[in-house]
């Protein structure tokens, strides 16, 4: 049976559930426990397991990720929450040079199970250096998957995945903004494997890509082409890396046409990658150029009309499906 809950409580429900199985899983992370959580996603789990499973930690990026990647190279299964992935930056070595390579390094001898997540993107009016979207980021990494959900059913399955089976690190980005957003989600248990996109809306005339927040987008300007008679097929890729292109090259062989909204910067992003990947194994199938809509190629301002005018939006994605219909404008 399914019911209505908010993205916060779908990946608390995730901790929860894989903690209670799981006695190696612990969270920790600054203010997830007496506070509750920043933006309170670990409500209530002081109270259930207690300090050695849901840790404060100093405000020290580096050290406390340290910890949880040692941690997990000696058989736990730490879940290491950021207060967002714009202060990850200072943990990078730790993720970047131990985390993701001790796999290689050791000759197949040490995994490194562990998750580490926390909110990325921008989310208003937070200035310059707290809006920075990372995907493509980590997803230059090998050794390690990238997962960025639009709803709380992926985000509670994808979690629970990536804390019970992945033996490799996780990066899980979620959204500031979407953590009041609801969604139906099982009172069943259920996992979501990572590496499979999902197709929220079938359509016939243009394919349009997105993750994260950038699917409402994608869902947005598909309802208002649906009052102009064109249909939008709406793929959510919900992993980075690995990256579902087949699912992708499959509706553009439908549609001919491929549009990717990335809120990342444009130089080196995602949106990069997989124009690059549906030109070269679906070239023959498209009947106009790869096309994308991302961030502004600057640092996100403050005011609210440049932090508008800087992202992509429902308005602009319409206006270019119809230019690679060869509509007018």
């Amino acid at each position: 049976m399914a019911r209505s809950i908010a993205f916060r409580e779908a990946i608390r429900e995730a901790m929860n559930e894989e903690m209670r199985r799981d006695d190696r899983v612990f969270l920790m992370g600054e203010e997830v426990a007496e506070y509750n959580g920043a933006y309170k996603v670990s409500q209530g789990m002081l109270n259930e397991f207690g300090p050695k499973r849901v840790i404060d930690t100093p405000i020290s990026e580096l050290g406390f990720t340290a910890v949880g990647v040692g941690a997990a190279q000696k058989g736990l299964r730490p879940v290491v929450e950021f207060m967002t992935w714009n202060f990850a930056v200072l943990a990078l070595d730790q993720i970047l040079n131990t985390a993701s390579k001790m796999l290689a390094m050791s000759g197949g001898q040490v995994n490194c199970p562990i998750v580490f997540r926390g909110p990325n993107g921008s989310a208003g009016q937070l200035g310059a250096q707290h809006s920075t979207a990372f995907e493509s980021y980590y997803a230059n990494i090998p050794g390690i998957k990238v997962v960025s959900p639009s709803n709380g059913y992926d985000a509670k399955g994808l979690l629970k995945q990536a804390i019970r089976y992945e033996e490799d690190p996780v990066i899980f980005m979620e959204s500031e903004v979407m953590y009041g957003e609801k969604s139906e989600v099982p009172e069943e248990e259920y996992y979501i494997e990572i590496g499979k996109a999902d197709v929220k809306k079938q359509g016939s005339d243009v394919t349009i890509v997105g993750w994260s927040k950038m699917v409402k987008i994608a869902l947005g300007a598909a309802a208002e082409l649906e009052k102009e008679n064109i249909s939008a097929e709406v793929i959510d890729i919900r992993s980075i890396r690995p990256l579902d292109w087949k699912t992708i090259l499959e509706s553009v062989k439908k549609t001919n046409r491929l549009i990717i909204i990335d809120e990342q910067w444009p130089m080196c992003s995602v949106s990069s990658e997989i124009a690059y990947r549906i030109q070269k194994e679906g070239f023959d199938y498209l009947d106009a150029p790869v096309r994308r809509i991302s961030a502004a190629d600057a640092p996100l301002h403050y005011a609210p009309n440049l932090v508008a005018a800087a992202l992509p939006d429902v308005e602009r994605t319409v206006r270019l499906a119809k230019e690679i219909m060869y509509l007018k404008k």
